[in-house]
């Protein structure tokens, strides 16, 4: 991986987990929580699809040997948790969600194929790192999980991950492959959020 692409997956990790960490801290604030469970709700929800993936693909947990992970989960809480309630839409948890799922999708899949998994793997794993953090903090907030509502949410995961499996096996660099994917997991979502854009049910 070029110095380049290394850099640019920092910093997509640490958007995916600030916007993750800022839902978790806003479904917090809905249940008008301490300082203490805001803290918790962000980073549980910032690192916990990331930490499943990297158990998974036996790499070392990504936020024990870097300080950069917690203290964003940590200043983003703080951040949720002086901001007024007037300033957050109703919608707010799934904007910063949509974000978040968008970026470690993409983050997921790439850093699976770093260590050597098959890219259909790798494309799940994408699926897991974007999906596990929010299911977290559902249950944690005692709310129906986000994977069980009918609009459209770990879909545009997968379309995000394997768009970018996907590319980089057809050879475009990860500066167009990353964004392009993310870009178009993002706006499935935002679909979904904006329009309700679901998938048929079952009518069994």
């Amino acid at each position: 991986m070029t110095p380049l692409a290394s850099s640019a997956l920092f910093w997509l990790d640490i958007a995916g987990i600030a916007v993750f960490a800022a839902s978790g801290a806003l479904a917090a604030a809905k249940a008008k929580q301490t300082l203490v469970t805001f803290a918790f709700f962000a980073s549980i929800t910032g690192i916990g699809g990331g930490t499943l993936r990297d158990l998974l693909i036996n790499a070392p947990v990504f936020w024990v040997h870097n300080s950069w992970v917690l203290t964003t989960c940590l200043v983003v809480s703080f951040a949720v948790w002086k901001t007024p309630k007037r300033f957050w839409n109703e919608r707010a948890i799934d904007w910063f969600d949509a974000v978040g799922l968008a970026a470690y999708s993409v983050y997921g899949a790439a850093k699976a194929l770093a260590f050597g998994v098959s890219p259909l793997t790798a494309a799940v794993m994408g699926v897991i790192t974007a999906c596990a953090g929010g299911i977290f903090r559902d249950v944690l907030a005692a709310q129906p999980s986000i994977i069980i509502r009918p609009e459209i949410y770990v879909t545009a995961a997968a379309a995000a991950s394997a768009g970018f499996v996907v590319l980089t096996l057809a050879g475009c660099p990860f500066a167009i492959a990353g964004p392009l994917a993310a870009v178009f997991g993002f706006i499935l979502r935002a679909l979904a959020i904006a329009r309700g854009l679901s998938l048929p049910s079952y009518r069994g």
